[in-house]
Formats: C-alpha cells, structure tokens, sequence
C-alpha cells in the first residue's frame, strides 16, 4: 500500500472510522469502575468549583462599582458641605453683626466654631478610650503554653529528648 496524498493508506481511504460499540470507562461486568467514577466526580467537583468562583467574581465585581460609584459621590458631597459651611459661617457672622459689632459678630462665630471641634475632640477621644485590646486572643495564646508538652529548651519544665540508643556493634 502506497500512501495517498493525505497521508493515508490506500484501503484506509475506503474504510469508515468506528465508534466504540462499549464504553471506555466501563468495567468488566459493564458498570463503570470506581476509578473512572471518582474522575467523573472529581471532574464534576472542579468545575462546579470553578463555575461557582467565576459567579461570585461576576457579582462582586458589578457591587464593588455601585460601591466605588457610591463612595465617590458620599466623598464630593462631604467636599461641598464642608466648602459649605464656610458660607454658612460667614452669614451667621454677617447675621450677628446687625445686632452687634462687626469684629463681636466674627469673634462669635470664631468661637462657636472652637466649642463644637472641642466637644467634637471630647467626643472622639472617649470612643478610641473605649477601645480594648482582643482579650480573647491574648486569653487563647497564653493557654497555648499550658496545651503545648515543652515550652523551649533550658526551661525548667521542659522535658529532656528521650537519649538515641547505642549502636550495636558486630
């Protein structure tokens, strides 16, 4: 037989490829191994595994815009309340000042000002006095010392490493 111009032999042209009649992964008797079995399943795992990752991912990642979206907006509008406020200021100054002097009306508003970021640093610094340490962690790392059998060479309940026997000679 002299190969054809696909590369193929010459009765190979006429003949029809096969389809298996049986199936690969089946055992003798004609069920599935367990072998192939666990492949299915391990297959099947993986990707249900992997699909479950990338439906997560796809959702995160549409909230986490909105999140960035939404966070950006909440910063401008603190920006504009706080450039604000400077307007609102100067107004309750000019406001004092037809019923006072003018210096008064802004030493007012200057002090009013210094009284709210005082009771505002009051405020602050009672929330971080509040603020304690993680008891339960420092609790769970120090009993680690009473579960653990020696606490490091030269320690006086440390117990001595069992000696090696001799080696028998002959």
């Amino acid at each position: 037989m002299s190969p054809n111009e696909h590369g193929l032999p010459e009765a190979g042209r006429d003949s029809v490829p096969s389809i298996p009649l049986s199936d690969a992964n089946a055992g003798p008797n004609g069920e599935p191994s367990i072998g192939s079995l666990v492949k299915d399943a391990t297959a099947s795992v993986s990707t249900l595994f992997r699909s479950e990752v990338a439906l997560a991912k796809a959702e995160l990642v549409g909230e986490a815009k909105k999140a960035g979206a939404g966070t950006g907006l909440l910063i401008v509008a603190g920006v504009m309340a706080l450039y604000s406020s400077f307007f609102f200021f100067f107004f309750l100054a000019e406001l004092l000042d037809e019923f006072v002097w003018r210096w008064l009306a802004f030493l007012i508003v200057f002090l009013i000002l210094v009284v709210v970021t005082c009771i505002a640093a009051f405020v602050g610094y009672i929330f971080f006095k509040k603020v304690r340490g993680p008891k339960k962690t420092m609790e769970s790392v120090n009993e680690l010392s009473t579960v653990l059998p020696h606490r490091g060479p030269g320690h006086p309940q440390a117990p001595a490493h069992p000696r090696i026997p001799p080696a028998r000679e002959g």
